[in-house]
């Protein structure tokens, strides 16, 4: 047989021995990071619901989760979890889209401030952060207050990426919704969490491959210019859509979404040295995977499934490089013992899960 090319590859590259034969269980280097990093290399997490599952895992196994919006004080671990303390590195409530990541960035930066973004009055005079719609369960007492607690955020989102090593953020959405007026992003449509809407205000966007890229680089960019040393991890979450206002049935909308995000991570880790990306959407979602950990509604990750994409993720993960500083000592120590604390339930905070209340079906 003459020389070529396939003659000297390794079993992973051909689908009968990577795939068929061995099985759900059994495949091997499915990720590889290229990156050796600091044995204490300093992680931010952020992005849609499946992202807590990365927040958690890094905990677990003792690696440094950067925490820069802490609980206050002695907060206790279920009044820290109901408030939305230590589910992502800031308190930003879930990152759906690339659009709302750039939002975040630059009011961390200071080129909008919390007053770029829209604070709503529900029926009881309480107030709500529309950027966050969750994030305080029965809403701020007054509108300064709402927009003193982003500041916050904001200020600790910057945290997040000017002390961190890796910026690891998970995909969710292509959908979204902009305020024709002001420009605001929402997680949400407004209206149905919070907020009121207004057709001729707020407008639906499945944003495309183009502005997905564009926005995650002009993030980076900013991001990379207060810390030039900053990676960013993309992954995409394997969560389906709870709805879709594309007009498209909520299948092919999903699995449009899904591949949407799926080329632009990967495009962006071969095209930059400080992009990689992980494979938990394929882990979960792939064909050969026979949704086999999908719990009954089809949509929830069973825990064997997040245990299987924890598994790939370690064994890829190359953190053997010599310390780059001091330990902070008993300080530190504690924080993390109070994230590790937070975030030990298995509840995943969901803003998007609210859609399906009008499901009349």
């Amino acid at each position: 047989m003459a020389d070529n090319p396939y003659r000297d590859l390794p079993p992973k590259a051909f689908w009968r021995t990577g795939v068929a034969e061995a099985g759900l269980f059994g495949m091997e280097g499915l990720w590889a990071s290229p990156w050796t990093l600091p044995s204490d290399a300093r992680f931010s997490t952020f992005g849609s619901c499946f992202a807590q599952h990365i927040s958690r895992a890094l905990v677990a196994r003792g690696l440094n989760w950067k925490e820069a919006e802490a609980r206050p004080g002695r907060t206790p671990d279920e009044i820290a979890k109901k408030y939305n303390y230590g589910v992502f590195t800031a308190r930003t409530g879930n990152i759906y889209t690339a659009a709302q990541l750039l939002l975040w960035t630059r009011l961390a930066l200071g080129e909008a401030g919390p007053d770029a973004i829209e604070i709503w009055q529900d029926a009881e005079g309480r107030f709500h952060d529309t950027l966050r719609p969750k994030i305080e369960p029965e809403g701020f007492e007054s509108a300064a207050e709402a927009r003193a607690s982003l500041a916050t955020t904001a200020r600790a989102f910057r945290r997040a990426f000017a002390e961190a090593e890796v910026f690891i953020f998970t995909l969710g959405l292509t959908e979204g919704w902009e305020d024709a007026e002001t420009g605001q992003v929402w997680p949400l449509c407004p209206g149905t969490g919070v907020g009121t809407f207004d057709a001729g205000r707020h407008v639906f966007l499945n944003y495309d491959y183009m502005r997905i890229r564009q926005d995650l680089e002009t993030a980076m960019e900013k991001m990379r210019a207060v810390n030039p040393g900053l990676r960013f991890l993309f992954t995409v979450s394997p969560v389906p859509l709870v709805a879709t206002a594309s007009g498209e049935h909520v299948l092919t909308a999903t699995m449009h979404s899904k591949s949407v995000l799926r080329a632009v991570a990967g495009d962006l880790a071969h095209a930059r040295d400080e992009v990689d990306y992980f494979p938990s959407y394929e882990i979960i979602a792939a064909p050969p995977i026979r949704a086999a950990f999908f719990e009954p509604n089809l949509r929830t990750i069973a825990p064997e499934g997040v245990s299987l994409v924890m598994t790939h993720f370690f064994a890829g993960l190359d953190i053997s490089g010599p310390p780059e500083r001091a330990s902070d000592g008993d300080a530190e120590a504690a924080r993390v013992k109070a994230s590790e604390a937070a975030m030990a339930a298995e509840d995943l905070v969901c803003e998007e899960i609210v859609l399906e209340q009008f499901n009349e079906g």
